[in-house]
């Protein structure tokens, strides 16, 4: 990556990591937000479904439009958007005696916001660089979506020193001006203009997915599986921290900072390996959701505060080898013309899995521990088993299929032209 690069991508890579905060901040305050709005688990489990859900949504919306328009339009007022939500949440929990519903209007707008940040991110860095070097990027990229991860429970438990509610605030503080930065430092690679319509458009995605849709639905489920299983497990730690073990506050949140300090690690290093490695891009998504079945397996039969944090680090770790090779065979799918939608509906099936965790595993709780674990591995397992015998390289490979390249307006699957894979980003005209 030329240096030239290195400011620009620096932003790009705040996208996920201030995104992934709308979720992850607020766990750790599970416990005092149920006291406070005397609420159950599963009723502040919806704080992150009723995030969640309008973000995957509007995910696939937000990337056709950035197909047409533009990344960056469509971006910055999407992440102005997302911090104004936290903000009403915020006043409403600061103001009104009885807040929930106001938070959770709050927390619907915030996730309208979110429908138009990582994706779109995600997408530019596809248009951007190619083949290699897409490899590693899309890995920084879920690499800073993971250290947002780990910030986050420590970030709320910090927050919440100050009052249950602060962590709302801060997400205006923090998005407000990466939306600034993305709008005036990023600059956007030429694009050529599209005068096709909304029913040739659609048609080529069409044909996308009949050569590719298998694959990419595959994909899709496993991105999705691995997400629902992380934010639930948190969700349910969260509690389990506080009781039985009667860890709180800022020690919680280094606690649960633990397993997804693995799992970013592990999207990091699995980016950086996988980047020259095409051929281990499917194994290593089996060999990561083998890993989160067998951890939780024996999450279910073994019980103390080291093996679960232990086990709950391994599931991350599991979950973490599959991320990347996901984005890149997904982003890899397509050239520039298509990939906004197409990492877009990957982003919606990565939202539902977030929004259905936590309130799954608040419900399941009541079954017992045992159950709910079983259960968790039930479903990596036959995420895992979906990817060993749907997910084909080869297909999803941008240009290849059984009928042939992709063609792009320049005949050839890059839209006419190619690029480097370090190019600089050109600025719009």
């Amino acid at each position: 990556m030329k240096r030239s690069m290195m400011l620009p991508f620096a932003v790009l890579a705040l996208v996920p990591f201030v995104m992934v905060l709308g979720n992850s901040m607020l766990i750790p305050v599970f416990p005092e937000m149920e006291r406070e709005m005397n609420l159950t688990q599963f009723q502040v489990g919806l704080l992150i479904t009723a995030f969640s859900v309008p973000a995957g949504l509007l995910i696939p919306l937000t990337g056709a439009l950035s197909d047409y328009a533009g990344r960056k339009i469509v971006m910055t007022p999407a992440l102005i958007v997302y911090g104004l939500g936290g903000l009403v949440a915020g006043t409403a929990a600061l103001l009104l005696e009885r807040p929930y519903a106001a938070i959770i209007a709050g927390r619907i707008l915030q996730g309208i916001g979110a429908g138009g940040t990582y994706q779109i991110a995600l997408a530019l860095t596809g248009d951007v660089f190619t083949s290699e070097e897409r490899t590693k990027a899309v890995g920084m990229l879920e690499a800073a979506n993971g250290l947002g991860k780990v910030a986050s429970p420590i970030l709320g438990s910090l927050f919440a020193v100050v009052a249950w509610y602060a962590p709302f605030f801060a997400y205006g503080v923090l998005a407000i001006p990466v939306a600034l930065a993305v709008w005036f430092i990023v600059k956007e690679p030429e694009r050529e203009k599209r005068h096709d319509s909304a029913k040739e458009y659609l048609g080529r995605l069409a044909s996308i997915f009949r050569r590719k849709g298998v694959s990419l639905g595959a994909c899709y489920f496993a991105g999705m599986t691995g997400l629902f299983l992380l934010f639930g497990l948190l969700s349910h730690l969260s509690d389990v921290l506080e009781s039985p073990y009667g860890i709180k506050g800022f020690t919680k949140g280094f606690v649960l900072a633990v397993p997804v300090g693995a799992m970013a690690a592990t999207s990091y290093l699995a980016g950086l390996f996988l980047q020259s490695r095409k051929r281990l891009h499917k194994p290593a998504v089996i060999a990561g959701l083998a890993v989160a079945t067998g951890a939780f397996a024996l999450l279910a039969l073994i019980d103390g505060l080291i093996a679960i944090v232990a086990l709950s680090s391994l599931i991350g770790i599991g979950i973490g080898a599959t991320l990347p090779p996901l984005n890149t065979m997904i982003t890899g799918a397509t050239d520039s013309q298509e990939r906004g939608v197409v990492t877009s509906l990957y982003g919606t099936v990565r939202f539902f899995g977030v929004a259905i965790g936590p309130p799954t595993f608040g419900l399941l709780v009541g079954a017992g521990t045992t159950a709910t674990f079983l259960g968790a591995a039930a479903v990596a397992a036959a995420s895992g088993a979906v990817a060993l015998f749907f997910i084909s390289p080869r297909a999803l490979e941008s240009g290849e299929g059984k009928h042939g390249p992709v063609e792009g307006p320049g005949g050839s699957g890059d839209g006419g032209r190619r690029r480097s894979g370090d190019e600089e980003l050109q600025p719009v005209r």
